[in-house]
């Protein structure tokens, strides 16, 4: 027996009917889309006067018994495969690369403490990072170049990305967990140094004081930083 929606808005018909069409855009939107979108872009398809938020709210609720689920993530709105189901599709996904200790550790690093350099990353582990581990982050997109930090040789500051919120379920970067919820699932390990402590993690996209813009890609980095 399938379960019920909820009703749509008790209102006149013609606000009923925008709001009927405001569903039908969003949920064509949704579906189309690889990324999700957040909810400011979408309010600019629905028709005027109709709450983007009572959309996603129902929406939300009508594929919730489903075999797809509407959730919120990396700071906008996607379809996600229902999490009871997901071992259906597991033959049919593409092995994920498996990222090494240490791509983990330079992982959970950038993610609390970026902006952050090559060598405060080093610093905070303790050990000296491989080029490659850099570069897989970057290829999986989860890691992205910021900017330049304001210091002798102007290394370059790593930061996160939405699509690494989407990969781990996240809305935001503050829904991270904490220092012993790391510890206590082994994400970290003792290579860490003992007085390591976990910030407030923010993914702020503007540079802050200290960073300047990127400018010219090609332009050598500091192999220092």
């Amino acid at each position: 027996m399938t379960e019920a929606a909820a009703p749509l808005p008790d209102e006149a018909d013609g606000a009923a009917e925008a709001f009927a069409q405001a569903m039908r855009v969003v949920e064509a939107l949704l579906f189309a889309s690889a990324q999700p979108l957040p909810a400011e872009e979408l309010a600019r398809s629905v028709p005027a006067g109709v709450a983007i938020e009572e959309v996603l709210a129902h929406l939300t609720a009508l594929y919730a018994p489903r075999g797809v689920n509407l959730r919120s993530v990396a700071g906008g709105y996607a379809f996600r495969t229902a999490p009871d189901l997901g071992y259906l599709l597991a033959a049919e996904a593409e092995p994920p690369r498996k990222l090494s200790r240490a791509a983990l550790e330079v992982l959970a690093i950038i993610a609390y403490h970026q902006p952050v350099t090559r060598a405060e990353i080093e610093e905070i582990r303790g050990v000296a990072t491989a080029k490659g581990t850099l570069d897989i982050l970057l290829e999986a997109g989860w890691v992205r170049l910021r900017g330049r930090r304001r210091s002798p040789g102007r290394p370059v500051t790593f930061g996160t990305t939405p699509g690494f919120l989407d990969h781990f379920g996240l809305e935001r970067i503050d829904d991270l967990p904490g220092l012993e919820e790391l510890k206590g699932s082994g994400f970290i390990e003792g290579r860490l140094t003992r007085d390591l402590t976990v910030p407030v993690p923010d993914d702020d996209p503007d540079l802050r004081a200290d960073e300047d813009p990127l400018g010219d890609l090609f332009t050598p980095l500091d192999e220092n930083g």
